[in-house]
């Protein structure tokens, strides 16, 4: 697998939704076209809301992983 460098991180863990959604929201507006945010939530809703967000805002979910019982995303800014 592929080493994502990230330009910034979103801990989100503990939060439920909508929490994750509209802090990664928020954060990827900060970033530069082409930045990569890297969001880590332990909501068990956030895959699905993740792959949904991404398809409705055409920011590109790179990754989506498990890693120590917490999900992982990686957020390219379009």
């Amino acid at each position: 697998m592929d080493v994502i460098k990230e330009d910034q991180v979103l801990d989100c863990t503990g939060m439920l939704c909508p929490l994750p959604v509209v802090k990664t929201t928020k954060a990827i507006k900060e970033l530069q076209s082409g930045q990569i945010l890297k969001m880590i939530a332990t909501d068990p809703g956030a895959p699905p809301d993740m792959e949904a967000w991404s398809r409705q805002t055409g920011n590109e979910l790179l990754r989506s992983t498990t890693e120590d019982g917490k999900f992982v995303f990686y957020l390219k800014k379009k």
